[in-house]
């Protein structure tokens, strides 16, 4: 762990979202070395503690989400819970929440109440469908995000089903949009002196994230298509299988590649074809240029492919499960996968920071913790006495 300052250090963070796109962007915060104070329902923890694999009845997923944060209990719809929750709020830099639209307010928290009693606060609201509009109080997840934005239907194959991720991608987009979205809002901050709401829904960056298409369609009325693993911008853009039974995945993005994975299987006489000239034009031909790439690959182990491409400069990169990317060596390298020592698991590794800073980096200080772990030190903190917290905790607050 560096010693250095982490750059969010003396920022305070409130998490009061679940799954997932709330508590992840908090999560990037803390990893930078924001405080980051996780709320959960006294009775009713984050589900996330219950997604996926477990192992000795403790959620691996909460391991991940939940790291470099202190937790708190508090029904936010009690008196008690309210009162504790404005204090906090009080000397808070965000507050991240995920509740249908009005319901911070119905418990007497909303924007207005925050705001009183600090007008520097930042209050990011993060919703399937936004503050507004027709669908704002529908229950929204990544799912409907991935549906709704054009995702699914340009994905899969020409003849298959429309196809989603089989994981939360909207809400990851959602999520590192949303930590963008804050220091954004905190930047402003230091012009104006003043706080604001962020209003992410969770339907908006991914379809920023699927490119031009609303521009085609406007322009052009061009409706894109699914195209399984090839591209309508260029070719050969496909995977493919080694003779050894693995998968690779080849890319020619740039003329200049394509021309070289031409020359490397086998066919330089393509690229004097007029057609080959221009990414569009080669994805004309996708059946002839895969057909020469998939039969030079066929022939050879996945390390020959690899070996090969990489000599002729062309770009090529082997189809990983989670196995290999622990034992890659380009990720070793850059230290994507850190270990990280928990009281109840004992070594955990899993995914490093998001990015590398040169000079204030940012660090996994601990996984995620036990449901309530931190709330008597927290509210200790903020000059409650021991008497006063047991009687929050007797009426249901904590």
């Amino acid at each position: 762990m560096s010693t250095t300052t982490a750059p969010l250090a003396g920022l305070r963070v409130l998490d009061l979202a679940t799954l997932f796109a709330g508590p992840l962007a908090a999560t990037m915060l803390g990893d930078f070395g924001a405080e980051v104070i996780k709320v959960e329902h006294p009775r009713r923890p984050d589900p996330s503690r219950g997604h996926g694999p477990a192992k000795d009845g403790i959620g691996l997923w909460w391991k991940l989400l939940g790291r470099n944060k202190r937790n708190l209990t508090l029904d936010l719809s009690s008196t008690g819970g309210r009162d504790v929750l404005l204090r906090l709020a009080a000397d808070t830099d965000v507050i991240i929440e995920n509740f249908r639209p009005g319901t911070l307010e119905r418990w007497g928290v909303g924007w207005e109440e925050l705001r009183a009693v600090n007008p520097r606060l930042v209050l990011a609201r993060v919703t399937g469908f936004g503050q507004s509009g027709p669908y704002a109080h529908r229950p929204g997840f990544g799912t409907l995000a991935e549906a709704m934005s054009g995702f699914a239907a340009v994905t899969g194959e020409p003849d298959g089903p429309p196809t989603l991720p089989p994981f939360g991608l909207a809400d990851s987009i959602a999520a590192i949009t949303t930590a963008y979205a804050v220091m954004t809002a905190l930047a402003g901050r230091d012009l104006t002196g003043q706080g604001q709401v962020v209003d992410m829904a969770i339907i908006e960056p991914i379809l920023t994230v699927l490119g031009p298409q609303p521009l085609w369609y406007d322009q052009l009325g061009y409706v894109q298509p699914r195209t399984g693993n090839r591209s309508r911008n260029n070719a050969p853009r496909n995977t493919y299988r080694t003779s050894d039974g693995h998968w690779v995945a080849v890319s020619t993005s740039a003329q200049s590649v394509a021309e070289r994975v031409m020359r490397l299987v086998g066919r330089p006489d393509l690229i004097d074809e007029p057609w080959f000239a221009a990414g569009t034009t080669r994805a004309e031909h996708a059946d002839e240029l895969d057909e020469a790439v998939g039969y030079w690959i066929a022939r050879r182990t996945r390390e020959e492919a690899l070996s090969a491409f990489e000599k002729a400069e062309a770009a090529i990169a082997p189809i990983h499960d989670v196995r290999d990317v622990m034992e890659d060596p380009q990720y070793r390298a850059l230290g994507t996968i850190t270990e990280v020592d928990d009281p109840e698991l004992g070594p955990l590794r899993m995914q490093n920071v998001l990015f590398r800073l040169s000079g204030t980096p940012g660090s996994v200080r601990w996984a995620g913790r036990p449901h309530g772990a931190d709330t008597d030190e927290i509210l200790a903190g903020l000059g409650l006495s021991a008497p006063k917290i047991a009687a929050l905790r007797a009426e249901g607050a904590l």
